[in-house]
Order: C-alpha cells, then sequence, then structure tokens
C-alpha cells in the first residue's frame, strides 16, 4: 500500500471537546474561527440588501411603474398579514387556480356579506372561512378559496382600463410607503351615472361590510388605485347569466325563474316591502309594484315606468346600477297626456296601457263593463267600458268603436 492509499483512507474526525492535546486544540481554534467568518459574511450581506433597499428608493418605484403596483412582489408585512387558507389555515401553494365565476355571482357573495353586515377584522375569519378584511372580502367574492392580500389579489387577476371596468372587477391600491395601514381594495359594482364619475362600491371597511356611491377611483388615494380582472370570470364581458330573457318572460300568467330572479334583485333594491311573501317564479301585482317603483326611483316615467321590466331596467338591476328604491313610496307619476299608439290596445294585447285605461275608465265613472279588473289584459270589457266613453262624448260611428285614439286619450286624461 503506498503513502497516497493510506492518506485517502483517513476519515475526518472531529476533535474531542475534552482532549488537551495540542492537536485538538488547533482544530477547534481553526472550527471557532470558521464559523466567526460565516456569521461575518450573512451580517455583511444582510446590510448591503438593506441599503440596497433604502437607496433604491428608486428600485422599489421601478418594480412598481404604477402608484398601486402592479408588481407582484410582496412586502415583508402585508396589510392583511401573510395569504392564508381558509379560517386561516395554510395551503400549500402560493397560488391557486382561477375557479369559474359569473359577474352575477361575484356580486351576489359581495351582497351577501352587506346584508349580513360583517364585522371588519384584520384577524378574525367568518362563517365561511374568509378574513373579515378588505382583501379577505374580494377573496370570497372572487371565490379564490383563501384569504389573499392586496399584494397578491393581482395574482389572481389582469390589469385593465378604467374604461373596460365591469361589475365584478375590483380596484386596488398598493402604498409601498405603509403597506400595513395603507393599502385597500374595492368591488367595483357598476357606474351610477352617465359621465363615469361615481360608481358602486362594495368594499370591506371599518365598522363593517359597505355598498355605497363612491366618486371614482375612492375617497381619497384616487390617482393610486388600479383596475383589476379576476382570470376566473365565466363569460368575461359577454356573461350570458345577465343578458335580458325578454319581456315574454314577465307580465300576467308569467311563471319563470326570471320571475323569481327579478323579484330577489328588487328586494335586494329595497322592495322588500312590497312581498308579502316570496318573490317567487308566478308573476303577481307585487312584481309589478317593485319594478315600478325601481323604475320611479331612476327618474323614468310614462311608458318606461310601466312596471314591467325591459332591457333597460334588467341592465340597472343586474349590474347593481343606478338609484335603490326609497323607503318613502314616490308619488305616482301624472298621467300621460300622449296617446301610447293603436297598437296597444287591441285583443290578445297585455301592456301597462290597457291597465291604465281601464282605471282611468272606471275613475271616470265608466267601469259598469268589469265583472274583474282592469287589468293589462284587453278584454271586451275595455272595449265596452271605451265605447261608452265614446258616446258619452257625443262620437258617433268610427269615433266611437270602443278603441282608444288620440282623441279619446286627451279626453280621458288631459
Amino acid at each position: 500500500m503506498t503513502l497516497t492509499d493510506t492518506l485517502i483512507d483517513f476519515d475526518e474526525v472531529e476533535p474531542a471537546e475534552d482532549c488537551i492535546c495540542g492537536g485538538c486544540n488547533a482544530r477547534r481554534r481553526a472550527r471557532l474561527h470558521a464559523a466567526s467568518a460565516r456569521s461575518v459574511r450573512r451580517r455583511a450581506a444582510v446590510l448591503m440588501a438593506a441599503v440596497g433597499t433604502a437607496m433604491a428608493g428608486g428600485t422599489a418605484a421601478a418594480a412598481e411603474p404604477t402608484p398601486g403596483g402592479s408588481s407582484t412582489t410582496q412586502p415583508p408585512q402585508t396589510p392583511q398579514g401573510e395569504a392564508g387558507g381558509l379560517y386561516g389555515r395554510a395551503f400549500a401553494a402560493p397560488r391557486l387556480a382561477a375557479q369559474p365565476v359569473t359577474r352575477a355571482q361575484v356580486i351576489q357573495r359581495a351582497q351577501a356579506w352587506v346584508d349580513q353586515s360583517v364585522p371588519y377584522s384584520m384577524g378574525r375569519y367568518w362563517s365561511d372561512g374568509y378574513r373579515q378584511d378588505c382583501s379577505g372580502f374580494v377573496s370570497m367574492a372572487w371565490g379564490l378559496g383563501s384569504s389573499q392580500t392586496t399584494w397578491t389579489l393581482p395574482n389572481f387577476a389582469e390589469r385593465i382600463n378604467r374604461d373596460d371596468l365591469q361589475p365584478g372587477d375590483a380596484l386596488i391600491y398598493n402604498n409601498p410607503a405603509n403597506p400595513q395601514a395603507g393599502s385597500h381594495v374595492t368591488i367595483f359594482g357598476g357606474w351610477t351615472d352617465s359621465s363615469r364619475t361615481r360608481y358602486v362600491a362594495y368594499e370591506q371597511t371599518s365598522p363593517g361590510t359597505k355598498r355605497r356611491s363612491t366618486p371614482y377611483a375612492y375617497w381619497n388615494n384616487s390617482g393610486g388605485y388600479v383596475p383589476y380582472r379576476y382570470t376566473g370570470l365565466s363569460g368575461g364581458s359577454n356573461d350570458t347569466a345577465n343578458a335580458f330573457p325578454g319581456t315574454d318572460k314577465f307580465g300576467p300568467g308569467a311563471n319563470n325563474g326570471y320571475v323569481t330572479r327579478l323579484g330577489q334583485m328588487l328586494v335586494q333594491r329595497g322592495g322588500s316591502r312590497f312581498y308579502t311573501e316570496g318573490p317567487d317564479p308566478r308573476w303577481g301585482d307585487a312584481d309589478r309594484k317593485a319594478t315600478q317603483a325601481f323604475q320611479l326611483a331612476q327618474g323614468w316615467r310614462g311608458p318606461e315606468a310601466d312596471g314591467l321590466p325591459g332591457k333597460d331596467t334588467w341592465d340597472f338591476l343586474v349590474n347593481n346600477k343606478g338609484r335603490n328604491i326609497p323607503a318613502t313610496p314616490l308619488p305616482p307619476p301624472p298621467p300621460p297626456t300622449t296617446f301610447p299608439g293603436p297598437q296597444y290596445f287591441a285583443p290578445g294585447r297585455t301592456n301597462d296601457h290597457v291597465r291604465r285605461l281601464g282605471e282611468q275608465l272606471v275613475r271616470k265613472g265608466f267601469g259598469g263593463s268589469y265583472t274583474e279588473g282592469p287589468g293589462p289584459r284587453w278584454t271586451e270589457a275595455d272595449r265596452r267600458a271605451t265605447q261608452a266613453f265614446q258616446l258619452a262624448q257625443g262620437w258617433q260611428g268610427p269615433e266611437a268603436d270602443g278603441y282608444p285614439g288620440p282623441d279619446t286619450w286627451r279626453a280621458l286624461f288631459g
């Protein structure tokens, strides 16, 4: 065996702590020196990183090119603590896959917290498992399955332009100078005016969940909010769940799920006093009155406030636009003096103009033909009552055929 082979076979042995020989003493001193050198290098690295951060106010700004920040770099302390699973449990993946959700579901979930007046808390979790702060609220509405922070929510979304905002999107403000208390996020619920200077904001803020008209983008730090859209939205901007189903789904005799949904949206917008029970799939007078109250609250009059939902009424309801139904009923609109047109008055026609005509005929003393009603469906009773009124004006022949025209309408409502 050579000397080289012998040296290779030696094992490295740590010096015994109680050995007083010169060799062991030398090995112990060398080991302590190496450990001290490693500690110094670690402290130097930490110091250099801190100095770099302090001197790089420009570097930090470069990571956040826009106030509110599109950078996904999370600061040491986030506004709501670390991202976590439901009820504060840890979760394995730092970024979860986006789960599909519709815009209507986002708004419905947000409204559920509004209805429950969920108290604001940065450390507590609501019964559904989400943290009771602004980012936990948005995490819940988007259905993320975890409570994120204002710094990590952009991981689940894409930046959009202000003009592209639609209900269910979010407005995020991150303040690098004060990340723990200076950041916030709201859910966009729709514009409240045509100038797009105010919008409906759903937000979790002290003392509890709010839904309120808010100046764009917020009451303070307005220029720092960045619009984001959840990447898991189902249907995107063409969400068919919110499309108007058509006028044939509403009115006397209608019995379908759209009537139920209409009633539920009207209740959420202040129309609960019209319903002694329901809402349910069968169209009733409560649906008509609640719809009309909502239309009147928007300032609409005449045919635009007939109690039957059209595209505009549906759009305002599903997108949470416009004004809520006031607690005090508004006075009824003045009777229209403009004749709506002969197409509304004929066998098989159903609309609010027929009902208004019949009610006015009854008020004028020409209701003897009605055994029930008047209602929105044109019947022979409506024709006979109209004819009786026309004959009372001294009209004859085609002028007293029982079908209203401009002169009949003016004489009734003028």
